[in-house]
């Protein structure tokens, strides 16, 4: 299997309790992105980058190598949780069953390994992160250059989607916990 070898970030980080793995699943492009929140309210990227598997491969064998850095990936940045854009719908029934595929071996993988797993519409992301559901990949791509800090906006356009997913976690999680909390004990 081939070694996950992530993008680094020419930025220094302060060591975080927490770590979002936002992922934006695909099988021959899966984008991904770590990111922890620090005090003030700014995040640091610790990882951005692409997985990717050759197209004339196996689908077995592509799935494997996906699954292989994946676990590698995790393994390095050791996320407390995984954010994973939902799989919506596509023109391209092909891309979607690949992209689904792709999704469910993070979220499979997530689960096993214990980390908290949750997945965002694509709409959630860009109103999060763009304050609009409507908003185009170069406005995404724009804000998470803003909102992380980046001298350059992030690419590839997975790595920033990826991040995008991270970023609406951290900005969705602290409510949802806190409604968590208030609901849990409570009969209906």
């Amino acid at each position: 299997t081939r070694p996950v070898a992530p993008t680094r970030l020419e930025h220094m980080f302060a060591p975080s309790s927490t770590v979002v793995l936002g992922i934006d699943p695909g099988l021959t492009r899966c984008g991904y992105a770590a990111l922890a929140p620090r005090a003030g309210g700014l995040i640091d990227a610790i990882s951005m980058g692409v997985l990717s598997s050759p197209k004339e491969d196996s689908l077995p064998r592509r799935l494997a190598l996906l699954q292989s850095d994946l676990e590698a990936l995790i393994e390095e940045v050791k996320p407390t949780a995984i954010a994973v854009e939902q799989v919506f719908f596509q023109n391209n029934v092909r891309t979607a069953m690949s992209v689904g595929q792709a999704s469910g071996l993070v979220l499979a993988l997530a689960y096993k390994l214990g980390i908290e797993v949750v997945q965002y519409t694509p709409s959630q992301v860009k109103s999060s992160v763009a304050g609009s559901g409507t908003a185009n990949k170069l406005q995404v791509q724009k804000m998470v250059q803003r909102r992380l800090g980046l001298s350059v906006l992030p690419t590839p356009a997975d790595a920033a989607d990826a991040a995008a997913v991270a970023l609406c976690h951290l900005a969705v999680s602290p409510l949802a916990n806190s409604v968590k909390r208030a609901t849990s004990g409570v009969k209906l």
